[in-house]
């Protein structure tokens, strides 16, 4: 008797890669790509029958996702993907997150009272969320589970390694200051120890203003800020603008796997901004 293949919902690309390092013979499905906010994403009917048909859900968590994942879940009717102990694995909650707020209110724009959501962006956090992920799938298709931890073992390994590799090559990157564009990186920069003085959002989710960009220009002048930092998907307009008059250079990168035409997988996506930073001049 064959066995069926877990069917996986991935809300962003790289929880759907996540799962593929854990489960290669899964069917995954990613509801977003790192070319979309997933701040913002239509709840489709193609996302919605994914949903239904899906054994297992893997998304960030800490809010990313709450404009758009309840009414998947409600418009699914999938009891499996509805429950934390089963088929719906929220990232964040099998780590602990930066910047938690005590209390929210809109007056502080776009914010995550959870904390930061974008945790993929710490290789330790992320090592730590794929042990919780290879339980999660364990539980969910028992049948395979020796399996999954076999996987689980192999991409350990493997990241541990890479860990120590990109340690010592983005070295030279300890100590640089940026401006970027919300705080996309924050998990990147806090490895790397880049210090992010400032963000090209007056507000969190504000796109930039003419009064705000002058005061950056200041900023970068008196902090000796080394580049303008922005995401696949964010509008370049502010950026382009603060590195041209600030005469440093605007980098953008990848998100997600996909992000760019060197973010083929997790490892290849840490490469990649690695390198971009590198190549900056950082």
């Amino acid at each position: 008797m064959t066995h069926a293949a877990l069917n996986v919902f991935a809300c962003e690309p790289e929880y759907a890669a996540l799962v593929k390092e854990l489960a290669p013979d899964a069917k995954v499905y990613s509801a977003t790509t790192a070319l979309q906010d997933p701040h913002h994403i239509q709840a489709r009917p193609s996302l919605i029958a994914k949903m239904r048909r899906a054994d297992l859900v893997v998304c960030a968590g800490a809010d990313l996702e709450i404009g758009w994942l309840p009414v998947l879940q409600m418009k699914a009717a999938n009891a499996r993907v509805r429950d934390k102990s089963k088929g719906l694995f929220f990232a964040t909650e099998q780590v602990e997150t930066l910047d938690k707020l005590d209390k929210v209110d809109r007056s502080m724009g776009d914010v995550h009272e959870k904390g930061n959501p974008h945790v993929h962006f710490d290789p330790n956090r992320l090592l730590l969320i794929a042990k919780a992920l290879m339980k999660r799938l364990s539980h969910v298709d028992p049948s395979q589970s020796v399996h999954y931890h076999q996987q689980y073992e192999v991409f350990e390994h493997k990241w541990q390694q890479a860990i120590t590799r990109w340690q010592q090559k983005a070295i030279a990157l300890q100590g640089k200051n940026v401006i970027a564009y919300h705080s996309s990186f924050r998990y990147l920069f806090k490895w790397l120890q880049i210090n992010q003085v400032d963000d090209l959002e007056p507000k969190p989710g504000l796109a930039p203003t003419t009064s705000h960009l002058a005061q950056l220009l200041k900023s970068a002048n008196n902090q000796r800020v080394t580049a303008v930092i922005l995401t696949s998907y964010q509008d370049t307009r502010g950026g382009e603008w603060l590195s041209k008059r600030a005469k440093i250079p605007m980098v953008v990168l990848p998100m997600s796997i996909g992000g760019n035409d060197d973010s083929q997988d997790l490892f290849s996506l840490y490469d990649s901004v690695i390198n971009l930073l590198l190549e900056s001049g950082q």
